[in-house]
């Protein structure tokens, strides 16, 4: 592959990396939303959403303004399809994100479920005297240390999945979930 077309092609999966993270943590997200009757949460997911359509249409103007050979552009129909399979993702976790903000009285089991769960869902702003800056997830044992699991991370305006190697910055929202006496315990971690 010519050197021009191979950037081309990286920044084409660069941006088909952030559709497909994105769309993800849209259903981790809306699922949370459901489980623990969150319409914080499920508010997010609606903004992702929006957020994704922006990113589906940019990955299928890079991809077809990109002045590839035939035989180099094969591979990247496939590529379109997987950004399409995204996108529905996407729209399925907002179906599910609107079930909580219409207020939609749950299936019983579900119900059931929400009442029996003790968990609950927090947004902590990292500051920067907090020991979590510039520290991996993993590195940090929230959920060792107490007992909520971050869901996502929010950072100038974007979402970011949280992986044990993504590093915490002053200034990043933890989205987290876990029982209802760990959120004390993660403010004070994160703001103290």
């Amino acid at each position: 592959m010519h050197r021009k077309n191979r950037k081309k092609f990286e920044e084409i999966v660069e941006s088909f990396v952030e559709l497909k993270d994105t769309s993800e943590l849209m259903i981790d997200l809306a699922y949370s939303s459901l489980l623990l009757d969150s319409k914080e949460l499920a508010d997010d997911v609606e903004k992702l959403e929006e957020h994704v359509d922006q990113l589906h249409t940019d990955f299928e103007l890079l991809v077809l303004s990109s002045k590839f050979k035939p035989e180099e552009a094969k591979g990247l129909l496939g590529l379109i399809r997987l950004g399409v399979a995204a996108e529905k993702i996407a729209d399925a976790a907002a179906e599910i994100a609107e079930v909580v903000l219409r207020g939609v009285e749950p299936h019983p089991v579900l119900k059931l479920a929400i009442e029996e769960a003790e968990e609950t869902v927090t947004y902590t702003r990292v500051t920067e005297n907090s020991p979590l800056v510039n520290k991996t997830l993993r590195e940090a044992r929230i959920p060792e240390e107490t007992g909520m699991w971050v869901l996502a991370i929010r950072r100038a305006g974007k979402y970011i999945r949280p992986k044990p190697g993504i590093k915490i910055e002053n200034g990043d929202v933890l989205i987290a979930s876990g029982y209802a006496e760990g959120e004390e315990d993660l403010k004070k971690l994160a703001s103290p």
